[in-house]
């Protein structure tokens, strides 16, 4: 997809989903003074004013924290979500949502330390968001309708401004009903200006199942399909109540979808496709090479109801980073991606045509992209690497790199919640409740926090915290707390405990990153105490 030159020496390492065990929030803190993000037309103050006892995501706490971090270098960039027809590939073109015209978006690309201002107008007949996976920012610029900003309105615009103060590979997508299943997704990859890797190219990879506009399908369909008409039911957090979008098509409920791998059932909907870099395994996309360039892949689970597993044939893969935080070192045959999650990847190319396949966990489908050094036929859309049942590394066995690890501490506050709800009734929520963005649980800044999950459920679920990283509590290598992350998957009938700093004032979505489960109701908040 995209290229860049030659890197320089080489750093962490890591791989795959944490099944067991879990990972660990974070915050970043940087010097100097960032000003407050400028209005604009959808700017409201706090919708979360209510709540006397928590900061608000504009207040004064939320400000100073952002000073902290400092205004460097600015960089604006500029964003239109419409509504558009895109080619996936083997003459299937179909009418969807995107930024732009191209599938993914094109990559917004900042420097850690940089300031980004992006100017998001919005096309589309429903209001819409833009949330930034993965980063540490500003509260009131988290992109969480009527939690953190009010919706931008359909035919309005808004400027989301903050400072960006850690590297890593991320991505953007909308935090509005199910948005996130059309073509409104796109990378979101911070610069190391202290880069320590040593590479020649870089490939980034985006994984995602597709089914918007095929044979009438749209997400929102799929959503009241799931919840039997009640896909509307969360409009008091923002979301239309008018479906836009919805068409009579085939139903995509999904049965029979098993994996090992993720402790049973693998998913809820049947993808019609599976798309690498926004391209069938048809028409695949291709990216060029010489033999024994090292590449670095930077890849992405965008998908909404997905794992996938990832293979490159004829190689191994050396992890050196997990959701943008460093790890040690560590090959690998296969990555395995829950939703949301991120791994960096290096690869020596060998000569000759190569396929890099992404199976949909549990779906008995795939997606294909290639390496080209040399000559040679494309590989069919159905290869499959024997890679794919080679060595596997869980994000449980990773270790951080020393500069990122978050040293062992007792926790202040630990806040246990258990994950509930099943298939038939779709009632899925955390602690038997569906999400209230009135309902908190409380931490305080300087805390260490220490989250403990249960599954209660029958299936898995990938839970994403927004603006910290954690760390995988009792995973560690050695001495120490195990990976850095921001998303991290919970089997069936296990617990995850993560640990993570209180350094990020303001209200903090905690969520599955099914979006299906999402909007069915699990998802929570955690606040900050005045």
């Amino acid at each position: 997809m995209s290229e860049m030159p030659t890197r320089r020496a080489l750093l962490g390492a890591g791989i795959a989903l944490a099944g067991t065990a879990g990972l660990a929030f974070r915050a970043v803190a940087s010097p100097a003074v960032a000003p407050p993000a400028p209005a604009s037309p959808s700017r409201a103050p706090s919708p979360a004013r209510a709540a006397d006892q928590y900061v608000t995501p504009d207040g004064p706490e939320v400000v100073d924290a952002e000073n902290r971090r400092g205004a460097g270098p600015l960089r604006k960039v500029s964003l239109t979500a419409a509504a558009s027809r895109l080619d996936l590939g083997g003459g299937l073109t179909v009418p969807t949502w995107a930024y732009g015209d191209r599938l993914p978006g094109d990559a917004i690309r900042i420097t850690a330390g940089d300031t980004l201002e992006l100017a998001l107008a919005n096309h589309l007949t429903q209001s819409t968001t833009m949330h930034w996976h993965g980063l540490s920012i500003r509260n009131d610029m988290d992109g969480v309708p009527t939690l953190t900003q009010q919706p931008v309105k359909a035919g309005a615009d808004f400027t989301y401004r903050f400072a960006v103060t850690h590297p890593g590979t991320h991505w953007i997508h909308p935090h509005s009903g199910v948005q996130l299943d059309r073509g409104l997704y796109a990378p979101l990859i911070v610069e190391d200006p202290k880069e320590p890797l040593a590479y020649d190219k870089e490939w980034v990879v985006v994984l995602d199942d597709w089914l918007d506009g095929v044979d009438g399908s749209t997400p929102d369909a799929v959503l009241d399909e799931l919840t039997k008409g009640r896909g509307a039911a969360h409009d008091a957090a923002g979301h239309d109540s008018a479906r836009a979008g919805r068409a009579e098509g085939p139903s995509r409920l999904l049965e029979g979808a098993e994996s090992d791998l993720l402790g049973g059932h693998a998913g809820d909907v049947a993808y019609p496709h599976y798309l690498v870099n926004g391209r069938r395994g048809e028409d695949p996309s291709v990216f060029e090479a010489r033999p024994g360039d090292r590449i670095r892949l930077r890849v992405i689970n965008a998908g909404g109801d997905t794992a996938f597993r990832l293979a490159l044939g004829g190689h191994r893969m050396t992890v050196t980073h997990t959701d943008g935080f460093p790890v040690r070192h560590a090959e690998t045959d296969a990555l395995l991606l829950g939703m949301g999650e991120r791994y960096d990847v290096l690869v020596t190319a060998g000569d000759g045509v190569f396929p890099l396949t992404a199976l949909a966990e549990g779906k008995g489908a795939s997606a294909l992209a290639v390496l080209r050094t040399g000559t040679g036929a494309l590989p069919p859309a159905s290869v499959r690497p024997a890679e794919l049942d080679g060595e596997l590394v869980t994000a449980d066995r990773l270790a951080p790199d020393e500069s990122v690890a978050l040293a062992e501490r007792e926790p202040d506050r630990t806040v246990r919640i258990t994950l509930t709800g099943s298939m038939a009734a779709y009632d899925w929520g955390f602690d038997g409740k569906s999400y209230d963005p009135a309902a908190r649980s409380p931490v305080r800044a300087g805390e260490r926090v220490r989250l403990v999950f249960t599954n209660r459920t029958a299936m898995w679920h990938p839970l994403h915290l927004h603006g910290h990283t954690f760390a995988l509590a009792g995973t560690g290598q050695g001495a120490g707390l195990g990976a850095r992350k921001d998303t991290a998957a919970i089997l069936p009938g296990r617990t995850l405990t993560v640990d993570f700093d209180a350094d990020n004032p303001g209200l903090w979505m905690l969520h599955c990153h099914n979006v299906y489960h999402a909007e069915a109701g699990m998802m929570t908040v955690l606040g900050y105490l005045r």
